[in-house]
C-alpha cells in the first residue's frame, strides 16, 4: 500500500511543474507579444524652413514595429503644402540686390530610423534618430535676367537633400489608441547644413 501511494505523489509534482511551465510560457508570450507591437499614426507637420523663412504645414503618416522591449523602428512620409515667400535674386556681377519674385515652396520628406522608448506605461517620452531625405517643390522662376541668380540657388538646383533628424516626444495612450507629440531638427544638407525646427502632432494606434 506504501508503495501504491508513492506511486500518486511524483504524478501529481509532475502536473504541478507542467502547469507552472505553461503558465510561465503564456506570461513569456504575452510579454513577447507586448514588446512585439505595431503602430501606426497620423500626424499634422510644421517645418519651419530656415533658408526660405518660411512656416509649412503638411500631413504625414507614420508606421513602426517594436523590435526590442525598447526600441522600434519606423518609417515615416509627410507631404507640407506650398507656400508663398518672396525670393531674392542678386547680380551676378556684384552680388547686389537685383530683383524679389514671389515664390512658392512645399516640402515633401520621408525618414527611417529607431526610437528609443519604454514599451509599458501610458505616458511615455522617447528620443529618436532618423535619416532620410527632403525634397524641396518650388515653383518655376519667372524673371528673363540671365544676370540674376536666386539666393536659393542650392535648393533650386538641387532639390533632394539628404536629412538627419534628432528629436523626441512623448506618447499618451489609453488601450490602443493615443496621441503623440514630437519636435526636433531636420538637419538637410545643400552647401553645408541647415537646421529647420520640425514639430508633429496627431493620433496613433497600437496593434
Amino acid at each position: 500500500m506504501g508503495n501504491i501511494a508513492g506511486v500518486g505523489k511524483p504524478g501529481a509534482i509532475q502536473r504541478a511543474a507542467i502547469a507552472i511551465g505553461s503558465l510561465a510560457l503564456a506570461a513569456c508570450s504575452a510579454e513577447m507579444h507586448a514588446q512585439k507591437r505595431v503602430e501606426a499614426d497620423l500626424f499634422v507637420d510644421y517645418l519651419s524652413v530656415s533658408q526660405t523663412n518660411t512656416q509649412n504645414f503638411g500631413l504625414g503618416g507614420r508606421l513602426g514595429y517594436r523590435v526590442h522591449s525598447n526600441v522600434m523602428m519606423e518609417g515615416e512620409l509627410s507631404y507640407g503644402y506650398g507656400v508663398n515667400f518672396q525670393e531674392l535674386y542678386v547680380n551676378v556681377s556684384n552680388g547686389n540686390a537685383a530683383a524679389i519674385e514671389a515664390t512658392s515652396i512645399g516640402v515633401t520628406d520621408g525618414l527611417f530610423g529607431p526610437m528609443l522608448q519604454p514599451a509599458h506605461g501610458h505616458l511615455r517620452p522617447f528620443a529618436t534618430l532618423k535619416g532620410g531625405f527632403m525634397d524641396f517643390r518650388l515653383s518655376p522662376s519667372l524673371l528673363p535676367y540671365s544676370t540674376a541668380v536666386s539666393t536659393l540657388a542650392g535648393i533650386r538646383t538641387s532639390d533632394v537633400n539628404a536629412v538627419l533628424y534628432p528629436g523626441g516626444g512623448v506618447e499618451a495612450t489609453l488601450g490602443p489608441v493615443g496621441l503623440r507629440v514630437d519636435a526636433g531638427d531636420a538637419i538637410y544638407f545643400n552647401n553645408g547644413a541647415h537646421n529647420n525646427l520640425r514639430i508633429t502632432f496627431g493620433p496613433l494606434i497600437r496593434f
